[in-house]
């Protein structure tokens, strides 16, 4: 079956090539211009992804990223922001909404389908069993991750990156290493996109959050916990 991805790009010319471009790639696309359109579109059938614009005509991408991450059923659809906002605390603000990618206009289109890919890939990766000792669980099959027994809802990014920590357990891991196995990117382009996304594991994962170490310099390492 095509994975969909719904297009929520008011500017017609782009919506239109996006859609083009991405449905020659393979997927079965829909495309709105407006947010409420998508929130209805993303009612009324689910999507494997959403590409979407951050200044649309009715209210802000960011607040339909926000509703969507919000809603216990839609909270793990994978979020690629497209916009001409490309200062850094724009897409720090959008990473910490819980987008998985944010990519700034004018964006060649072979660029922007090698993303989509990346970010449906890491969605299907199997995630390592949990390391022994840790006070954190990761279910494989189900795509779900345990905190003392309590399931925590993750996006795809998050529970990659999660995975990979708990597989190494108590082995420091390089900036440069998880960027490159979980985002993709290099350390020049990727760094504040691997910081967001690991102060917002942390918050999630609550009190066993600090089992996540800082090491100055180098990266990050899970310490065992109970």
């Amino acid at each position: 079956m095509k994975q969909r991805i719904l297009i929520v790009e008011d500017e017609p010319d782009l919506r239109t090539l996006v859609e083009y471009n991405l449905r020659r790639e393979g997927y079965d696309t829909e495309a709105v211009p407006t947010a409420r359109m998508a929130l209805q579109a993303v009612a009324a059938r689910r999507p494997d992804l959403v590409v979407l614009d951050l200044m649309l005509p009715d209210f802000p991408g960011t607040q339909v990223c926000r509703e969507l991450k919000e809603r216990r059923e839609t909270r793990d659809i994978p979020i690629l922001m497209l916009t001409a906002k490309g200062e850094e605390q724009d897409k720090v603000k959008g990473l910490e909404l819980g987008a998985d990618d944010y990519v700034v206009k004018p964006v060649g289109m072979r660029e922007l389908a090698l993303r989509v890919a990346a970010i449906l890939r890491r969605g299907t990766v199997a995630a390592p069993p949990a390391a022994p000792g840790t006070a954190i669980r990761v279910d494989r099959e189900a795509h779900q991750a345990f905190v003392l027994g309590r399931p925590v809802e993750l996006t795809p990014l998050e529970f990659l990156l999660l995975a990979l920590l708990l597989e190494r357990a108590g082995r420091v891991q390089t900036r440069e290493r998880l960027l490159e196995e979980v985002f993709e990117q290099d350390a020049e382009s990727g760094s504040r996109t691997l910081d967001t996304h690991v102060k917002r594991l942390r918050s999630k994962l609550g009190e066993t959050g600090s089992l996540i170490e800082t090491v100055r310099g180098v990266g990050y390492r899970l310490r065992r916990g109970v």
